[in-house]
């Protein structure tokens, strides 16, 4: 799946920055990214592997969490834990991953909603 590349990649590029962040921030928001980087992964994997109508809930929460580590990485950035380079590309990444999600959410509510005409 593309979008797991694009994690993956993110994923990968966090791991190297996450050895420059300051000590304060390591363990508090340092772990707390980590986490959500896993819920997105996991959630996708676990999407990937259901059948089409129990897909949507899983992809949902792969978006939301998907969010809440942008939210984060943007506070990181905001009290000088991330340089901007380093914020950039990684918010690169993740916005590309959130373009995919929201298609993939978007094509999986068109297919589960009910035809016209149907009630």
């Amino acid at each position: 799946m593309p979008v797991l590349e694009i994690l993956k990649s993110a994923y990968l590029l966090w791991q190297n920055y996450l050895a420059l962040v300051p000590k304060t921030s390591k363990y508090s928001l340092g772990k707390t990214i980590d986490k959500y980087f896993i819920q997105v992964i996991e959630n996708i994997l676990i999407a990937s592997f259901l059948e089409k109508q129990e897909k949507q809930p899983f992809v949902r929460k792969a978006i939301i969490s998907l969010d809440t580590l942008k939210f984060i990485l943007y506070i990181l950035w905001g009290i000088k834990g991330a340089d901007v380079k380093k914020f950039t590309q990684l918010s690169e990444k993740l916005a590309e991953a959130g373009k995919q999600l929201g298609g993939w959410h978007g094509q999986l509510v068109k297919q589960n909603s009910p035809a016209k005409g149907e009630k």
